[in-house]
C-alpha cells in the first residue's frame, strides 16, 4: 500500500515538473518569436517611411513600387507628423467622427512610449516622425504564453485532481477491505463466546456476573457489526438520538477513569427522533469520548451538547483535554494521524466518513486552545420527524 501512494506521489512531481519544464519553454520561444517579429515589423515600417520620402521627395522614384509598398501596409498603425505635432497623415488607426486631431496627438504620446519614432528626411530642414505601434498579430502573439501556461496548468489541476482522487479510492478500498476483514474475523470467536455464555447460564456459573459478560460480548458483536458495513450503503431508520447519546454516555462512564466525568445536554427545542444509522452513529460518539478521555489523561470531563441552530441539529463534544494546534484542525481526520503511541489513526478518519458520507453531515474542530480543551461539531441536517 506505502509502495503505490508513493508512486501517486512521484507522479505528481513528475507531472509538477514536466509543467514547468513546458511553460518555461513555451514561454521562451513565445517571447523570442514575438521579438523576431517585432524587428521584421520594424524593418517595414521603416520601409512604409521610405518609400513616403521617395513619394514626397523623390521625382525619380518608382511609384507604382512605392505606393505598393505603402498600400501593404494593413495591419500596422501609423501616423506621420512633423517635430511639432502636425500630422500629414495616419493609416490603421479608427479615429472618432469628431476631434479627430485631438484624438491623434493622444495617440501620437501614446506611440511615442511604446516605439521609437523614425525620422523621415525630406531635405535638410524638413523633417517628419512616423509613429508607429504593434499590429494586432502581434499583440495577440504577446498573450500566446499565457494562454499556454493557463491550459497547461488547467491540464496539470485536472490530472492532480485526477490521481489525488485515485489515491484516496485507493485509501478507501484498503481501509473498507481491512474492515471487512476484521469484521469476517471476528464472526467466529464472537459466536463461540456467545454459544458459551449460554452454555455458562445454563450450569448457573456466577449468575450475578453472566448479565455484564454478556453486554460486553454484544458489544463485539455490535462492533463487529459496524465494521462490516463500512463501504456499504447503511439503513438509516427513525432513531431517538437524545436515547443514543445518553446510552453512549452511560456506556463510556462506566468504562472511563473514575475521575471523568462525561455528560449529555439535549436541548428542548432539539427535535426527538432522526434517520440515522444507528450502530454507525454511535461509533461516531464513542470515537469522539475515546479520543476526548485519551487527551485528558485520566482527569477532566466532557460534555456533550445537542441543540437546533437553523435548519441543523449540532452535537458538539467538549473535551478539558491538552488540545489540537490549530494548524492540525483538519489533518486530525486524515487516516493515518495519530498522536498516541499506538493505534492507527484511523478512528477520526472513520468518524468523518460516517458523518460526511453516510449521513451527508459536516463535523470539524470548532475551537480548541492547547492544554484548556477541544470542541467537535457534528452538523446534521434536518430528515427529522417531531
Amino acid at each position: 500500500m506505502k509502495k503505490t501512494f508513493d508512486n501517486f506521489d512521484k507522479i505528481k512531481y513528475l507531472l509538477a515538473i514536466f509543467a514547468v519544464a513546458i511553460i518555461s519553454i513555451s514561454v521562451y520561444y513565445s517571447n523570442r518569436l514575438a521579438n523576431d517579429m517585432a524587428q521584421e515589423e520594424r524593418k517595414r515600417i521603416e520601409l512604409w517611411a521610405e518609400a513616403t520620402r521617395q513619394i514626397i521627395n523623390d521625382d525619380n522614384a518608382s511609384l507604382e513600387f512605392t505606393m505598393k509598398v505603402i498600400e501593404e501596409n494593413t495591419t500596422i498603425p501609423a501616423i506621420i507628423a512633423d517635430a511639432e505635432g502636425n500630422i500629414f497623415t495616419f493609416r490603421n488607426i479608427n479615429p472618432p467622427s469628431n476631434n479627430i486631431e485631438s484624438f491623434l496627438k493622444a495617440e501620437i504620446e501614446d506611440l511615442r512610449n511604446k516605439h521609437k519614432p523614425i525620422q523621415i528626411k525630406l531635405d535638410e530642414e524638413t523633417e517628419q516622425l512616423l509613429y508607429y505601434d504593434d499590429s494586432t498579430l502581434l499583440k495577440r502573439l504577446a498573450y500566446f504564453p499565457y494562454i499556454q501556461w493557463l491550459i497547461i496548468m488547467t491540464f496539470c489541476v485536472i490530472l492532480f485532481l485526477v490521481f489525488r482522487n485515485a489515491k484516496k479510492a485507493e485509501q478507501d478500498r484498503v481501509w473498507v477491505g481491512l474492515s471487512k476483514e476484521t469484521a469476517h474475523q471476528l464472526g467466529t470467536p464472537i459466536s463461540s463466546l456467545l454459544a458459551w455464555v449460554e452454555i455458562l447460564k445454563c450450569n448457573n456459573v456466577e449468575p450475578e456476573l453472566m448479565p455484564e459478560i454478556e453486554k460486553d460480548v454484544n458489544r463485539l458483536k455490535t462492533i463487529a457489526e459496524r465494521f462490516s458495513k463500512i463501504g456499504s450503503i447503511p439503513e438509516k431508520e427513525e432513531t431517538s438520538l437524545k436515547e443514543l447519546l445518553e446510552n453512549t454516555v452511560n456506556y463510556m462512564q462506566k468504562r472511563a477513569p473514575s475521575k471523568i466525568v462525561i455528560t449529555c445536554n439535549y436541548d428542548a427545542d432539539a427535535p426527538t427522533q432522526m434517520k440515522l444509522s444507528k450502530p454507525l452513529f454511535e461509533w461516531v460518539v464513542e470515537n469522539l469520548c475515546k479520543n476526548a478521555i485519551d487527551a485528558m489523561e485520566g482527569e477532566g470531563r466532557i460534555d456533550i451538547y445537542a441543540f437546533q441552530k437553523e435548519e441543523f441539529l449540532c452535537i458538539d463534544v467538549q473535551d478539558t483535554g491538552k488540545g489540537i494546534p490549530k494548524s492540525k484542525f483538519k489533518t486530525v481526520f486524515q487516516p493515518g494521524y495519530t498522536t498516541k503511541k499506538r493505534g492507527w489513526g484511523l478512528g477520526l478518519s472513520l468518524v468523518k466518513r460516517i458523518v460526511e458520507e453516510y449521513h451527508k453531515g459536516k463535523i470539524f474542530v470548532k475551537k480548541s486552545e492547547i492544554n484548556k480543551g477541544t470542541t467537535f461539531r457534528i452538523l446534521l441536517k434536518n430528515n427529522i420527524t417531531h
